[in-house]
């Protein structure tokens, strides 16, 4: 490897002087040619690993990874810096797909990022044959481990492109990882030998806190206005981010809320108020916070425990990344694992619910027995719960087995891009009389990047227009809105509505078989994983540093000093000096063997706590008398 070629380009690029951690031994190895997987925590600069290997090498890389925004996010920062990125990912016409996809075959393009749906089709492999590949990339890569929280069927289609270019490198990444799940990775990804970096997941500057409080709003108040600085609160249900983030404006502290059943223009509104600071506090489900860029965030909170270590320590680990003092702070109580377990039989319903449900969604989606295969459906969730009476959970639940069953697939987070029509000819645009010069910006905008839009819908970008328009976001938004009311354009906003994919025939409900594997392994899994949460929560002897690192393998830990319980137990510590410094005061007062006035004591060098401990420890190993208002030694 060619180390000053690879420093050029990440100086040239990102601007950076060097690399840190193990950042230069990934990169080493995997310009070697080595199949290689890197273990780094959240903030340890993961995305630097490939791209810069990707500028440095012939071809294409390859980026395989589950998390639409944030393949988007990261192409428009690397064209920003003059890098040809580009994506696939559902909601692509297939003519745009085919664009992409030819471009990188003329060498156009140097980072192609794809969702692992996306690699399962027979387009993208066709012309994945004809592309020269520099390396594979697996982001997330602990979503291939059936041993991980996070399985997802869709990865295994990677050991398939592997085929396909069986001299290429894979690169798989991952921030979370036992021991077990590494091993996995590797096995599942058919590395030619075992080779792993591993950063040390400790965080010197992060200060993990369980609270085990009665009263989780009162102590999330005075968190946050103990602890300065943006703050993120992570809640269960959608509904408790409005909730909390109501609580806590209501305590004068400047707040909002996301979850993924928003708009896209609010969402990108509020993470925007957030980043900016505008609002300090963000009240999020676990939709919030995939590569987000926001390094000075000062404590996160916990207001619900979640299914599994690995989920807490990654959004936990959003605290601190500009490497200054923070907190992560976990609100417990008793009735948390009363919750805790019942989603046990949420996440698993039985397998007689789980058949009654794909029986169901065949009359609700009109699918007759013996057919379907191949036909993609929208499906609103809750209509379907109302219509046969099952809880919306149990219904998500039941519908991810099937998936992992290999009935149907479940797409629970499709990208629908937002479109636009115009119902109005072009002539009639120009003689509207009540428009606003600002819903003029918008439509001279929308004419000028995208054509044809009198004919058919168009795919738009509301930022792009945003931002040709010199208008926020959110305006636009509103904006094409109210055209959409007034009958002057069709506006259909991006939408987030679950798939549901035949990926078979619709079978009988007495020829449904649910394997072991993708039940009761699944759910022994699950369970285990909650147990871990849980013993991580009410563990109050062991330093929470040192919990979480020995259950990521880093056997060899010490105490971090400024957890809950490290400050607990140096508290206690300092208390005993201190009694034990009185006591020598004390008896050092009381050596003539004569009677003093107890109020003598008080004039002893030592805070009124520890002489009162230390009278107490001498009374009871009788090495002191007292009598009324008098004390001598024995």
């Amino acid at each position: 490897m060619d180390e000053k070629k690879y420093l050029d380009i990440l100086h040239r690029v990102w601007g950076y002087p060097a690399f840190r951690g193990i950042q230069s031994d990934i990169i080493h190895s995997i310009a070697q040619g080595k199949d290689t997987l890197g273990l780094m925590p959240t903030g340890g600069g993961k995305s630097l690993t490939f791209q810069v290997p990707a500028l440095a090498q012939e071809g294409v890389c390859i980026v395989i990874t589950p998390l639409i925004a944030l393949m988007k996010d990261q192409v428009e920062n690397l064209r920003r810096r003059g890098v040809i990125a580009a994506a696939i990912y559902s909601g692509m016409s297939r003519h745009e797909i085919m664009s992409v996809l030819d471009n990188c075959i003329l060498g156009n393009t140097k980072l192609l990022y794809v969702s692992p749906e996306r690699i399962g089709t027979d387009v993208f492999r066709q012309k994945l044959e004809r592309i020269k590949v520099s390396f594979i990339t697996v982001d997330e890569a602990h979503c291939i481990s059936q041993w991980g929280y996070d399985f997802r069927p869709s990865y295994l289609h990677i050991a398939d492109i592997r085929r396909l270019k069986p001299n290429v490198p894979v690169l798989a990444l991952t921030a979370t990882a036992t021991p077990q799940v590494v091993d996995d990775i590797q096995r599942q990804l058919g590395f030619k030998a075992d080779n792993v970096f591993k950063m040390s997941f400790e965080r010197k500057n992060l200060a993990y806190v369980v609270r085990q409080t009665l009263d989780k709003e009162a102590e999330m108040i005075h968190i946050l206005k103990s602890v300065k600085g943006s703050a993120i609160v992570y809640v269960r249900s959608r509904q408790r981010t409005k909730e909390i983030s109501q609580l806590i404006e209501q305590n004068g502290i400047s707040s909002t809320f996301y979850h993924a059943g928003l708009e896209p223009g609010t969402k990108d509104e509020r993470q925007k108020q957030w980043h900016d600071d505008a609002k300090r506090v963000m009240v999020a489900t676990n939709a919030f916070g995939m590569g987000i860029d926001k390094p000075d965030v000062r404590v996160v909170i916990h207001y619900d425990c979640t299914n599994s270590i690995e989920a807490y320590f990654q959004e936990a680990g959003r605290a601190g990344r500009d490497g200054n003092k923070a907190y992560a702070v976990l609100l417990y109580n008793a009735s948390d694992n009363n919750r805790l377990l019942k989603r046990i039989a949420e996440e698993y319903p039985d397998k007689e619910t789980i058949i009654k449900i794909y029986e169901h969604l065949a009359y609700f989606l009109q699918i007759a027995a013996n057919t379907g295969y191949g036909h993609t459906f929208q499906l609103d969730v809750d209509k379907f719960a109302r219509t046969f009476k099952h809880f919306p959970t149990i219904v998500n639940s039941a519908l991810r087995i099937l998936s992992r069953a290999g009935y149907i697939h479940y797409e629970t987070d499709p990208d629908s891009r937002t479109r636009l029509r115009f119902l109005l000819e072009r002539d009639q645009l120009y003689v509207l009389n009540n428009s606003s010069p600002e819903e003029e910006a918008v439509i001279s905008v929308a004419l000028r990047e995208y054509s044809g839009m009198f004919t058919d819908y168009r795919y738009i970008d509301e930022s792009r227009i945003a931002q040709l328009s010199g208008l926020p976001i959110n305006k636009v938004y509103l904006i094409l809105k109210s055209l959409n009311q007034r009958r002057i354009v069709h506006f259909i906003p991006q939408r987030t509505v679950p798939l549901v994919t035949y990926t078979r025939d619709r079978e009988l409900p007495e020829n449904v078989v649910i394997p072991k594997s993708v039940y009761e392994d699944r759910k022994k899994l699950f369970e285990w994983h909650i147990k871990k949460m849980l013993q991580y929560a009410m563990n109050n002897n062991v330093c929470r540093s040192r919990q979480l690192l020995d259950y990521f393998g880093e056997e060899e830990s010490t105490d971090c000093g400024k957890c809950d319980v490290c400050l607990v137990r140096k508290n206690e510590q300092q208390t005993e000096t201190d009694a034990k410094d009185a006591r020598q005061k004390i008896m050092a007062l009381l050596a003539d063997g004569e009677w003093h006035n107890k109020t003598e004591l008080l004039n002893v060098d030592a805070s009124k706590d520890a002489v009162d401990n230390a009278v107490r420890q001498l009374v009871s190993e009788e090495l002191i008398c007292i009598e009324h208002a008098r004390v001598r030694a024995k």
